[in-house]
């Protein structure tokens, strides 16, 4: 019955590509364009088969972290190219397009987001070794979109290239004070601090984070002028003359984004500007993908350009600028797999072999998102004041 199922979904489901799939009685069957190179996959037993038909968004994840699901030279990223780019048109089953509005229905319980839920969300995913983001990041530990203005450029390149885009756009001056919500590791706040003078505080919810920013502060000599907290964006009383946070909003929920912008609206000086840099989602609002949500980013909501505008009308502050960056992430993603499955053995030997194939089925659906599917970068400049920054875009490329 489930082979049955599963059957008749893959051919209804794959137009573009192929897929060769060998199934747990070891009948082989093939899909998509026959003329085409296929991924090829096999299915260990009936019950991989059942999850997948149930609710493949989750399943898929699971059964390759679980080696219910093994692809041919773990041509991981060849599966998801396909199944990605064939995901793009309306063709699940009644039961699969129930699930997911049901899922988009109720997506707001999900995202509450309250103190102690964003905490234990952050942990989840940032306070695993610190050993491990040293593993694939560049040597400033930026975990966001790097920008390519050389699409062969090094990675370190291309996140510095980032952090001086941003800085201009925020029209940095020696002796700003600048506001970094969601600081990571510290590689903004000490980049606006050394390069342009600012007096940076940057706050987090990652222990971890915290712990390797304070002292790479103290390491540059800005403990003076960077301070860096354990500290929600809702605890924050001062104003700042910037405010810049970048892939932190995915963190927030849904049901807090009038909070979040009201908030930087209230922490800018008149004259303030902030710079809003996230992932962002180019079609129709829906839910998070559950195995992400699941294994990857509790509490994490991607939103879309329908579900930002409202709030950030609402708050009173003007969007000075929108910049949508497209395949930056993606060619960031590939950069950040090819150096963590450098160190494969490493990550094993420090967590285990199933946490290597989590986090590559991470990196790889990641990146066939943002290369295939609908994701991309939105970079929201707001101010306080219609004239707080030029009414041309010249000043950012001279």
């Amino acid at each position: 019955m489930w082979v049955g199922l599963l059957d008749a979904m893959l051919r209804r489901l794959l137009r573009q590509g192929a897929l060769v799939v060998t199934m747990p009685d070891g009948r082989t069957r093939r899909y998509g364009d026959p003329a085409a190179p296929a991924t090829v996959v096999r299915l260990r037993d009936e019950a991989t088969v059942k999850r997948l038909v149930l609710n493949p968004e989750l399943a898929l994840g699971e059964a390759y972290m679980d080696e219910g699901l093994t692809v041919e030279g773990d041509d991981l990223h060849g599966l998801l190219e396909v199944l990605v780019r064939n995901t793009a048109w309306d063709g699940n089953p009644v039961w699969l397009a129930a699930r997911r509005s049901v899922a988009t229905a109720l997506r707001h319980l999900d995202q509450i987001n309250r103190r102690a839920a964003s905490r234990r969300n952050v942990a989840h995913h940032y306070d695993i070794s610190p050993a491990v983001y040293a593993m694939f990041l560049d040597a400033d530990r930026q975990y966001s979109c790097a920008y390519w203005r050389d699409p062969v450029a090094t990675l370190e390149q291309a996140q510095l290239d980032k952090k001086r885009h941003i800085a201009r756009k925020l029209m940095i001056e020696p002796g700003m004070r600048v506001l970094d919500i969601g600081c990571g590791w510290g590689g903004m706040a000490l980049t606006l601090a050394q390069e342009f003078g600012a007096r940076v505080t940057g706050i987090t919810l990652s222990r971890e984070q915290l712990t390797v920013a304070q002292a790479r502060a103290a390491e540059a000599g800005l403990t003076g002028q960077v301070e860096f907290r354990l500290q929600d964006y809702r605890d924050v009383t001062e104003t700042f003359d910037r405010i810049v946070s970048v892939g932190m909003f995915e963190h927030v929920g849904l049901p807090n984004f009038g909070t979040y912008f009201r908030t930087v609206r209230d922490r800018l000086t008149p004259d303030g500007v902030a710079l809003i840099h996230t992932i962002g989602h180019t079609g129709r609002p829906g839910a998070t993908n559950p195995w992400i949500a699941r294994y990857i980013f509790p509490g994490g909501y991607i939103p879309t350009l329908s579900e930002l505008a409202p709030p950030v009308e609402r708050s009173g502050l003007w969007l000075a600028d929108l910049e949508v960056w497209r395949l930056h992430y993606a060619l960031t993603l590939r950069q950040w797999h090819d150096r963590f499955m450098a160190h494969r053995e490493e990550v094993a030997r420090l967590l285990d072999e199933r946490f290597v194939r989590m986090w590559k089925f991470y990196l790889v659906a990641s990146e066939q998102s943002f290369r295939h599917g609908r994701l991309a970068v939105f970079q929201l400049q707001l101010a306080r004041k219609v004239d707080a920054v030029p009414i041309t875009r010249d000043y950012l490329y001279r």
